[in-house]
């Protein structure tokens, strides 16, 4: 493991901010894109910048994988939904309760 604090990334070649990359993500802390403690390193090594970038954008969707399409509400079908399925109940000769069976 590298020791971060001691990292001068200002001076690094792209091969040892590579070796670093593992780390620094697992770190967590925000998008490396947007660290001033990478902003001249990334000025000199556009190719590492991309990759950060690029690298950023995989973990965000991944991410957004796992999230809820929306709130717990925004998951409830609509009242129309509902009046819908109790009337097809009723049609087929199937009781529902006062609330529709909602909760």
């Amino acid at each position: 493991m590298k020791d971060l604090s001691t990292a001068n990334f200002d001076t690094m070649t792209a091969a040892e901010f590579e070796e670093y990359l593992p780390e620094l993500f697992a770190m967590g802390g925000g998008r490396l894109s947007e660290n001033p403690r990478f902003a001249v390193f990334f000025q000199t090594n556009p190719y590492c910048a991309a990759l950060v970038s690029d690298l950023e954008t995989i973990a965000e969707q991944a991410r957004s994988l796992f999230e809820p399409v929306g709130d717990e509400e925004g998951l409830e079908p609509s009242d129309e939904v509902w009046s819908n399925i109790r009337s097809q109940l009723a049609v087929e000769g199937i009781e529902t309760p006062p609330d529709g069976g909602k909760d």
